[in-house]
């Protein structure tokens, strides 16, 4: 069985998902497993801090209950009340005989001067007296009170009772030892281990009593030493076997204090889903086998008759459609058998058609682009041999959108066959040329003229376009086309068909623009096409060689003559043609998109000018063009956010201007960009007003503040009082709308002085300045003198 086998690849799947089955099921149960076993652990755990309270709480009850009987025994009574040296000997032996009924360590009596007046045990310390002492009030207030006390690092339980008669003349008090005792009851009830540790002041701990044995107690007292901080819960690793622990503060005397540490073994928790897991991992193992064998079976029943038919499949490949399949099975392979028998004749059916639809059109059943090509290739290969030429006329009819928009496109699609006809027929007269017809799609046909002259070339086409005059008739309907035809020719025009073609499509939208019916190609009707594709591919080098320059042109308050702002324009210095005028890059960047790229360049450029000249004191608007293709791009207010923030001057050092028709090529989209461009705080002008076809129930919506008048009103409105119309016009529907208002195209002082006149803000031309580069603008605002101040001094 070969790996790389479909045979294989199945077993393979079959095993590696069975395995991943398994795994990941087994990795679940030991997962829950654990998590259940730490859940019942910690459970256990808990239980058992209650358990061991309550046992503490029990025994405390039983210490208080044998104190209690003896601070009410009347002898006792009597012998406090005496209070004499005989009476003392009576009061140590009641408590010797009450202490060790209940074996508690420790007997005493408090005298209502809270002074030990006499004791029965061994067990003595300042920090018990202290504690004994703290715990009176509560104990009398609430008929006894108990507490732990820690004597020599060891904790005891502590109990004082009131003697009353009725007043309180006395308290006795009992200790008894927080040890084996305990532990023991603890182990006996639960299944947990409980250890009674104490810590002193320095941090040491010592083993008070434990159910454990002296080397894990050892370990336990090891491990807890390395603890920076006693925590409540942990996992020990004691002698080999993981434990599960929690530590309960039972009682703190003094720095000292004492815990009870209960552990569970985790081993012990999960010994029965050890022996579970095992279980699996067998039954696993099992599955695994038997189903390796499984899948090699079904493996080898579905490979082999796929390997079969693959076999046929490889002849069909080779053409050989006689092949015979010959399965008998009624499964899904004996379905794909016969599947295979009738594609066998499908295909032998289908691919007559395919190649039919491949290089014929279906519509006219004239040869398609694709077969046209292939005979004028085979045309060009005989010509080269024999030293002829071959000559190519491609044709597009006139009007037929409009046949089509008008009629329908049944009606068009007849009209297509019916021109196919009647070249076939006009061709069909011609045998000494060997014509062939073709439709290349649309409403484009070509004609191929191989073995043929320049003169024949242009002469069927004459007859050509003759016969496309004549009006043709369908449904009732006369039509009259016409078409524009162009011609080229192998070897005069290009040495492949593909070449022949290209450039007899040229020369027919050359003779279509021209109306000159056919037209022979000429390299010079096609420079225009190597020169846009040559100017895109140098323009994109022009930004990134630097060859682009900033220059801009002053914006002058008419009023006073103040500088107020200027307009950046770009200027383009080829390294070949030296300078490049906008007019020639400007337009066919906006057609080709790139206009995007260099309103950027602008932007970036007059950013780090109105830096620049801010440093210097000089705080200029600098007013920056934009096309339609930069309105419709909803990214720019970001971009222009990027800019300002990457030169640190604000959008209120800028003002954008769009031309009206810009905005009316796309109105919401421009609505939105600019709306945004706005709210970031910079001013929108809209530029060359008066030219465009714009309603102003639409421009008073927008968020403009500025009208630019269009210089063509203003450079004659001297001499013409239909352009001072218009510009008084302007001015004061700007006003009106609350807008500032700029003139252009100021050449003189007459017309600066009739614009202030009028009432115009702000005006730029000639006259103030032509566009200077932008590193001279700061000498020219220093230099610069209006009209009237020039006036003043010449007085």
């Amino acid at each position: 069985m070969r790996f790389r086998s479909l045979e294989s690849r199945i077993v393979t799947l079959f095993l590696v998902l069975l395995v991943v089955v398994q795994v990941v099921g087994l990795l679940v149960i030991q997962r829950g497993i654990d998590a259940n076993a730490r859940s019942a652990i910690s459970s256990e755990l808990v239980n058992g801090s209650k358990v061991f309270s309550r046992l503490l709480e029990q025994n405390a009850q039983s210490l208080r209950f044998g104190a209690r009987l003896l601070a009410r025994d009347t002898a006792f009574l009597a012998a406090i009340g005496n209070n004499d040296e005989d009476d003392r000997a009576t009061i140590e032996s009641a408590l010797a005989n009450s202490g060790r009924r209940i074996k508690a360590s420790l007997s005493m009596l408090v005298s209502s001067e809270r002074k030990i007046t006499a004791s029965a045990g061994e067990v003595k310390s300042a920090g018990l007296e202290k504690l004994v002492l703290s715990m009176l009030d509560k104990a009398e207030q609430a008929d006894g009170a108990n507490g732990i006390a820690i004597v020599d690092r060891r904790p005891y339980q502590v109990v004082v009772m009131p003697v009353k008669a009725p007043i309180t003349i006395g308290w006795v008090v009992m200790a008894f030892p927080i040890n084996e005792q305990q532990v023991a009851e603890m182990r006996q009830i639960t299944a947990l281990h409980a250890s009674i540790v104490t810590r002193d002041g320095n941090g040491e701990w010592l083993t008070v009593a434990s159910t454990m044995s002296p080397m894990q107690t050892g370990s336990m007292l090891q491990q807890l030493r390395a603890m920076p901080h006693a925590a409540e819960t942990f996992d020990l690793d004691i002698e080999g076997d993981q434990y599960s622990t929690r530590m309960m503060a039972i009682g703190e005397d003094g720095g000292q204090r004492a815990f009870v540490v209960l552990a569970r073994s985790i081993g012990e928790a999960t010994a029965e889903y050890s022996r579970l897991e095992r279980w699996l991992m067998a039954l696993t193992v099992a599955g695994i086998i038997v189903s390796a064998i499984a899948s090699i079976l079904t493996a080898k029943r579905i490979a082999q008759p796929l390997a079969a038919l693959a076999q046929t499949a490889e002849r069909l490949e080779r053409g050989d459609y006689k092949v015979q399949i010959e399965f008998k099975r009624d499964d899904e392979i004996g379905a794909l058998a016969q599947a295979f028998d009738s594609m066998r004749d499908g295909i032998a059916k289908r691919e007559q058609e395919i190649r039919h639809l491949a290089y014929w059109d279906t519509l006219t059943n004239l040869p398609n682009r694709a077969q046209f090509l292939l005979l004028l290739n085979d045309a060009i290969t005989d010509a080269r041999q024999q030293g002829a030429s071959v000559f190519v006329l491609m044709m597009d009819l006139d009007r037929f959108k409009h046949v089509n928009d008008v009629m329908g496109h049944s009606f068009g699609d007849a009209l297509l066959k019916q021109v196919g006809g009647r070249l076939q027929l006009l061709l069909a007269n011609r045998h000494d040329l060997g014509a062939q017809v073709a439709r290349l799609g649309g409403d484009e046909f070509a004609v191929l003229l191989p073995r043929s002259a320049r003169e024949q070339a242009i002469a069927v086409a004459a007859d050509v376009l003759a016969a496309l005059e004549s009006p043709l008739s369908l449904d009732d309907q006369m039509v009259d086309l016409g078409a524009g035809l162009g011609i080229a020719g192998y070897p005069e025009h290009a040495e492949d068909g593909e070449a022949l073609l290209s450039m007899a499509e040229v020369a027919m939208y050359t003779a279509k623009q021209r109306n000159d019916g056919a037209v022979v190609y000429d390299a010079s009707i096609d420079k225009s096409s190597a020169q846009s594709l040559s100017l895109l591919t140098e323009l994109r080098n022009a930004v990134e060689r630097n060859e682009l320059r900033l220059f801009v042109q002053p914006k002058i308050k008419l009023a006073d003559g103040a500088v107020v702002g200027v307009e950046s324009l770009v200027r383009w210095v080829h390294p070949e043609r030296g300078n490049v005028f906008p007019d020639q890059f400007i337009p066919f960047a906006e057609r080709t998109g790139f206009i995007r790229v260099l309103t950027q360049w602008v932007l970036d450029q007059s950013a780090a000018l109105c830096h620049r000249m801010g440093q210097q004191g000089v705080h200029l608007k600098v007013s920056v063009n934009l096309s339609t293709r930069d309105l419709l791009d909803q990214d720019l207010p970001a971009k222009f956010a990027a800019i300002m923030a990457r030169h640190q001057v604000s959008a209120s050092s800028f003002c954008l201007e769009i031309t009206e028709s810009a905005i009316m090529d796309d109105p919401v989209r421009a609505q939105q960009t600019l709306e945004g461009l706005h709210a970031m705080g910079c001013d929108l002008s809209i530029d060359d007003f008066g030219t465009g076809y714009s309603s102003l129930a639409y421009l008073k919506r927008l968020p403009v503040d500025e009208l630019k008048i269009d210089k063509s009103f203003v450079l004659n409105m001297e001499s013409d009082i239909g352009d001072t119309k218009i510009v008084r016009s302007t001015i004061d529907l700007g006003h009106n709308m609350g807008l500032r208002v700029v003139a252009e195209g100021i050449e003189s002082e007459a017309a600066w002085r009739l614009l202030a006149k009028l009432g115009c803000d702000q005006g730029q031309g000639y006259f103030m300045s032509r566009p200077i580069p932008a590193d001279q603008l700061a000498g020219w605002v220093q230099q610069w003198r209006a009209p009237q101040q020039e006036a003043s001094l010449a007085e």
